[in-house]
């Protein structure tokens, strides 16, 4: 699904670009592709089960998975990261926060495999991210930003794109049909960091939200951060 002229959606469950198992929904989170001139980076990858698929709807769209140089992963969960060990074999570079590298080496609960009746498999990352850092991939500049709580590796990631302030937003912010939380059952999940983070986020303006599950929103973004801000003051004092 193409987004913005050069930046696609490759996978989802919950938009039916991807497809794990069943009734099972959030299985695979989405993934997004931007196409740049000296290559693809891909952010988070989906749960491994279905990169053929990604690879498929990347094919589509005249992206070939041979061109992908970088994965910068939004946080660990299996749903989102479960791929990367099939990408690092392929050559592709793993970016990721501390805290997103250390849980997917270890493979731990923190990459929640056992949500999905799976095991993650464990990999390391080829490049650790720091919160407030601009990256110029591919000649795009990428600020990487931490917003904790979901899960303690949670990363937002900002760029600019066709004249438009792009955010990557993982889990941090959901777009089903409102702002929405991400996911509170995470072994490192935690209200309080997940707040701050939440009022960090809701002080930045972008045009565009590309999120870890369901809809894209390209109109008021920030609104959808400020009605969840609004629903943690409120539920979780």
């Amino acid at each position: 699904m193409q987004i913005l002229k050069n930046l696609f959606q490759v996978s989802g469950d919950l938009n039916g670009l991807t497809f794990d198992q069943p009734g099972a929904l959030w299985n695979d989170g989405n993934a997004y592709v931007l196409k740049t001139p000296q290559g693809l980076i891909l952010f988070d990858c989906g749960c491994g089960e279905t990169i053929e698929q990604l690879f498929d709807n990347m094919r589509y769209w005249d992206l070939a998975p041979e061109e992908i140089q970088y994965c910068l992963l939004t946080h660990a969960h299996l749903d989102h990261a479960g791929g990367a060990h099939i990408l690092k074999k392929r050559g592709v570079k793993i970016m990721a926060v501390a805290e997103t590298a250390e849980a997917i080496a270890a493979g731990d609960e923190r990459c929640c495999g056992y949500l999905y009746h799976k095991t993650f498999q464990p990999v390391m990352v080829d490049q650790v991210l720091v919160d407030k850092q601009r990256r110029n991939l591919l000649g795009v500049e990428i600020e990487v930003m931490h917003l904790p709580g979901h899960s303690m590796g949670c990363t937002a990631y900002l760029f600019t794109w066709e004249q438009k302030r792009v955010v990557i937003s993982g889990d941090v912010i959901g777009t089903l049909l409102s702002g929405d939380f991400g996911w509170s059952g995470s072994i490192d999940f935690d209200k309080k960091i997940y707040t701050a983070s939440l009022r960090r986020f809701a002080k930045i303006e972008t045009d565009i939200m590309l999120p870890g599950h369901g809809m894209v929103y390209f109109h008021k973004p920030r609104r959808r951060v400020e009605e969840v801000l609004n629903a943690a003051l409120m539920q979780w004092r």
